[in-house]
């Protein structure tokens, strides 16, 4: 879910380190808790809004509101979508925005709306972000706008301490 090579920029993993393998979240169970919940069988979608909460597998959205569609055959989530105040977990990196939308099928979290992703002191920002889950990669961009820029913050200190607790 969820709902960023920003995650993998903080992150180095010590050198024997295995490559993970590709985690299909896609047959994971979506957990949420709202306030509210209004389903939409024709439509194919549930809509939770109110202090939401989702969680698939390491992954887990906080926002405002949040938009889960099913695909029209098997019923299976095709795509969430979190709006307003989101704020995405996973592991020890936090994705904040105001609007998210996660593929589960393709393990992927695009964030806009003042996009910043933070892991300890370190941090990156764009007008869009894009976190593939599964490959811990992602791509940070100033949206096609000239005066947009991506920024990172990189703090050397923290990232040799942390290198020490692996």
């Amino acid at each position: 879910m969820a709902l960023f090579c920003v995650w993998c920029l903080f992150s180095v993993p010590p050198v024997s380190a295995a490559t993970p393998a590709h985690k299909d979240r896609s047959k994971l169970p979506i957990t949420v808790k709202s306030n509210e919940m209004t389903a939409d069988n024709k439509g194919k979608t549930a809509i939770f809004s109110g202090k939401v909460v989702a969680k698939q597998g390491d992954v887990t959205i906080f926002s405002d509101k949040l938009i889960v569609s099913y695909a029209d055959i098997s019923g299976s989530v095709d795509k969430v979508e979190a709006l307003g105040n989101v704020r995405i977990l996973q592991t020890n990196r936090t994705g904040f925005a105001e609007q998210a939308v996660y593929d589960s099928h393709n393990g992927r979290i695009v964030l806009t709306g003042s996009p910043r992703v933070e892991q300890g002191s370190d941090r990156i920002s764009g007008k869009v972000i894009t976190y593939y889950v599964d490959d811990e990669k992602s791509d940070v961009t100033s949206g096609g706008d000239p005066k947009a820029r991506v920024e990172a913050v990189i703090n050397p200190a923290a990232r040799k301490s942390d290198a020490g607790r692996r």
